[in-house]
């Protein structure tokens, strides 16, 4: 069973964290994240260090012993340093572009995919073949990222689509004659 809970989560130098009743707000140069506090564990704040410990020995207080602290420890590296997910996208004529609010996509189809980019989300095309998505929130950065690939991801024959910059993709033998 793991362990991770009772590691204390180190609060960086202009990084603030508060507790308001069932609500932990971290802010930091990045911007401000919160998140709600579960019955089932008690959090505190002390010399530089966020710490959590479960209520009682119940099997769910153990499990969002780990959870608050991963969850606490994102929040605080996501205002302080932020989150980056990069990717690459292969083929013959796809590229991609930023239009105002919008990304657009050229993935083959008839038409160009036009992706509305959320609030708290910057996406831009140093290429137009890269797209680098990057934001406070660890979840929504990788949900962003997510999307994007989901309309095309990479096939295995010729390694068309869109895929994350680490993702190895596959290949499969073509057919034989």
């Amino acid at each position: 069973m793991s362990r991770v809970g009772k590691y204390p989560v180190e609060i960086p130098a202009g990084v603030e964290l508060a507790i308001a009743g069932k609500t932990l707000t971290a802010k930091g140069k990045l911007g401000v994240l919160s998140l709600l506090l579960t019955d089932l564990v008690d959090a505190s704040v002390e010399g530089g260090k966020f710490s959590v410990a479960p209520r009682g020995n119940g099997g769910s207080a153990r499990m969002m012993w780990g959870t608050t602290r991963a969850l606490v420890a994102n929040m605080v590296k996501g205002v302080s340093v932020g989150y980056t997910r990069n990717m690459e996208i292969t083929g013959t004529g796809f590229r991609a572009a930023v239009n105002g609010r919008n990304l657009v996509i050229n993935l083959g189809f008839s038409h160009d995919v036009v992706y509305p980019i959320p609030e708290g989300i910057k996406i831009t095309c140093e290429r137009p073949t890269a797209i680098k998505v990057e934001g406070v929130d660890k979840r929504q950065v990788g949900q962003v990222a997510a999307e994007i690939r989901g309309w095309r991801p990479p096939e295995p024959y010729k390694g068309k689509g869109v895929r994350y910059d680490n993702e190895v993709v596959r290949r499969k033998e073509g057919k034989k004659k």
